[in-house]
Order: C-alpha cells, then sequence, then structure tokens
C-alpha cells in the first residue's frame, strides 16, 4: 500500500501545490503581495479540512457492526474511484489552460475583496484536499491488519509534492509535468481499478452485492499475499489472492476501458511549469 498511497499524494499534493503556486506568483508579479494574507487562511482552512475528513473517515468507522463497515468502505472506495479518474482526465485536460483561469478567477476575486480571495485559495485547494481524503480513507480500509503503510506513503507523496512545486516556482528544477501527468496517470488507472475491485468486494461482504463465494481464481498456492511478491502486487494493484468474479470483471473492464481513452489524449505541455515568469 506504500507505492499506491504515495502515488495518489504525490499527484493529488502537486496539484494542489502547483495551483497555490500560481496564486502566489500571479500576486507577487503583478504587485498585490499584500493579498497574500488572505491566500494563506484559505489554503490552511482547506488543509485542515481535508485532513479533519479523513480523520473521520478513517477512525469513527469502528463503531459501526461488521456490515455497515463493509458497505460504507465499499460505497467510498468506488467514490475514490471516480474522484481519481475524473482527476486524471481533468488535469490532462486543463493543463494548458488552468493557469490563466486561475490567474483570471483571481483578478475578479481582488476586484471583489479579500473574502473572495480567501475563498477562492479554499477552494482552489480543498477539491484536492477532500479527494485525498476519501482515497486515503479507501487505501486504509484495502490495507487491513492496522499498518501505518498508507499513512507513510501519503506523508511522502504529498511532502514531494510541495518540494518539487516550491523548486519549480523558484525555477530551480525544469521537467515536463505533462509527461508526469501521463505517466502518474497511466499508474493510476491501474491503482483505482485494483481500489474497484476491492471496493465491489466489500459490498460483496456487506450482502449488498451477490457472488461473494464465486471466485475467478485462487492463486493463495502459487502467489499468496503474504509473500513478498504477493504483498508488493497488493500494495500497487490491490491484488486479492482469492478474486471474486465480478472483482475480476470489474478490474479488467475498468483498465480496457479508461487506459485506451487515457493515452487516446494526445500529450500536452502544462503551463503549470510557467508559476515564475
Amino acid at each position: 500500500m506504500l507505492f499506491s498511497s504515495l502515488l495518489i499524494g504525490l499527484r493529488e499534493g502537486l496539484e494542489a501545490a502547483l495551483v497555490v503556486s500560481i496564486l502566489v506568483a500571479f500576486l507577487v508579479k503583478t504587485g498585490r503581495r499584500e493579498a497574500l494574507r488572505w491566500v494563506w487562511p484559505g489554503v490552511g482552512v482547506a488543509v485542515l479540512l481535508s485532513v479533519a475528513v479523513g480523520a473521520v473517515l478513517t477512525y469513527t468507522t469502528a463503531q459501526l457492526s461488521f456490515e455497515q463497515q463493509e458497505l460504507l468502505g465499499g460505497s467510498l472506495s468506488i467514490v475514490a474511484v471516480a474522484f481519481v479518474t475524473a482527476m486524471i482526465f481533468w488535469m490532462r485536460k486543463a493543463s494548458k489552460s488552468i493557469a490563466a483561469e486561475l490567474r483570471g478567477k483571481m483578478d475578479d476575486a481582488l476586484a471583489v475583496g479579500p473574502l473572495a480571495v480567501l475563498l477562492l485559495s479554499f477552494l482552489a485547494v480543498g477539491r484536492e484536499g477532500l479527494e485525498t481524503a476519501v482515497f486515503f480513507y479507501a487505501t486504509v480500509q484495502s490495507a487491513q491488519g492496522g499498518t501505518t503503510q498508507p499513512l507513510i506513503g501519503f506523508a511522502i507523496g504529498i511532502a514531494a509534492a510541495v518540494t518539487i512545486a516550491y523548486l519549480l516556482y523558484r525555477g530551480a528544477v525544469r521537467f515536463d509535468l505533462g509527461r508526469f501527468f501521463t505517466i502518474t496517470g497511466v499508474l493510476l488507472v491501474f491503482v483505482a481499478a485494483g481500489v474497484l475491485g476491492y471496493g465491489l468486494h466489500d459490498l460483496q461482504e456487506a450482502a449488498f452485492l451477490p457472488g461473494l463465494h464465486t471466485l475467478a481464481f485462487d492463486a493463495s498456492g502459487v502467489i499468496p499475499e503474504t509473500s513478498w511478491y504477493g504483498a508488493l502486487l497488493k500494495g500497487i494493484f490491490n491484488y486479492s489472492q482469492q478474486t471474486t468474479v465480478l472483482q475480476a470483471v470489474a478490474w479488467v473492464a475498468y483498465v480496457v476501458v479508461v487506459l485506451p481513452l487515457f493515452l487516446r489524449r494526445t500529450a500536452a505541455k502544462p503551463a503549470l511549469a510557467g508559476t515564475k515568469e
């Protein structure tokens, strides 16, 4: 689970950090630094809200019955898949124009007043944060066993994202963000497929969906989850040694449909890297 949670933390964190750097660079470049005092509270509130949502989802479900926990976990896993799918396509489409759009929105917010600037900052970061919170919950549920790997992975990914965004803002590093979002998008398709399969299995265990005992395969004798390679597959792709037919069909269908659609879109170099100019 370390790799998949690190990947989503890096991807979501970098998007949020780049949005903040665009807003900050615009205010600095246009000589309106005084408005920064309204940007940071908006960002801070968005981060705190995201952490609170993740904590509530993760640590309050212990009071629920097993079936209720499985029903909630499965439902939120599917929501997380929807969020991630929308996110990878949205960033691929919006990468060219997002900087100009954010600058235009900030210009409008400045004309309205400080509270509008605070709200813009909050909404710009909050969307990514809430997506991350839901995905964090889904990852923790699929990890099971009280492991801290999802939390460690998210923390490392977000820390790396903030560092990269800062270095880009300062002009210390340059790299092709379009290629970065393409590669991480492909990896996230497989991660999301695994989360989808696990979410459906949760719904089967909650007796919400049928077919819990109808297995597509049982690889426990060949690739046990307790082995290092089984743990690696589980951590990256949410591999299950006993996979139901519904899980297998959903995994394959998701990858077969989403991956070609994503790859068919021509790679474009985002305007996000130009936050300093």
